[in-house]
C-alpha cells in the first residue's frame, strides 16, 4: 500500500512539475513583449554576486515611496509606447483595456512591489556587460487564456540598454 501511494504522489509532482513547465513555456512563447524603465537602485545592492537588484519605474508610479502591506497583490495598468515600453496609467479597477493597454500582475513583499523578480541573475564573471541596464524586457500573459496563466502575469527574459538594445549572451 505504502509503494502505491509513493508511486502516485511521485506521478503527481511530476504531472504537477510539467504542468509548470508547459505553462511558462507558453507564456516565454506567445506572451506579450513589454519593457518596462528601470528605476534608480541603492548602489551598494546593484550588483551583488551574480545578480543585479531591479526596481521598475511603474512601481514608483504606481505606489510612490510609502511601504506597502504584504499580500495586497494587484495589478497596474500600462500603456506601451511605440517603442513597447509600458507606462503606469491606473491601478486595475476593472476597466476594459484601450488597445495599447497591459495589465501587470504585482506582489507586495517586503513592503516592497515585485514583478515576477526584484532580481535578475547572470553568469558569474559577466557582470560589466549589466550596467548598461535601463530596462526589463517581459512576457506577459495578456489574457486569461494560457494554460496555467492568470492575465498579467509576467516572466523577466532580459535586460536592454537605453537604446533598447538587448544585453543577452551573443548581442552587441
Amino acid at each position: 500500500m505504502r509503494r502505491i501511494a509513493a508511486v502516485l504522489a511521485g506521478i503527481a509532482i511530476l504531472v504537477i512539475v510539467n504542468w509548470t513547465i508547459y505553462a511558462r513555456e507558453t507564456l516565454l512563447a506567445e506572451g506579450r513583449l513589454v519593457l518596462l524603465e528601470l528605476a534608480p537602485v541603492d548602489p551598494r545592492s546593484l550588483m551583488q554576486g551574480d545578480y543585479m537588484a531591479l526596481r521598475f519605474r511603474v512601481a514608483n508610479e504606481a505606489f510612490g515611496p510609502k511601504s506597502l502591506r504584504d499580500g495586497a497583490d494587484g495589478r497596474i495598468i500600462v500603456r506601451l509606447d511605440e517603442r513597447g515600453v509600458g507606462r503606469f496609467v491606473r491601478h486595475d479597477d476593472g476597466t476594459p483595456l484601450q488597445p495599447q493597454e497591459l495589465a501587470l500582475r504585482y506582489r507586495i513583499r517586503g513592503g516592497r512591489v515585485k514583478f515576477a523578480t526584484n532580481a535578475f541573475f547572470f553568469e558569474e564573471g559577466t557582470a560589466k556587460r549589466y550596467e548598461a541596464a535601463r530596462f526589463g524586457e517581459f512576457r506577459v500573459a495578456d489574457t486569461g487564456t494560457m494554460p496555467g496563466m492568470k492575465r498579467g502575469d509576467m516572466l523577466l527574459t532580459g535586460l536592454r540598454n537605453a537604446a533598447l538594445e538587448s544585453l543577452h549572451q551573443g548581442n552587441p
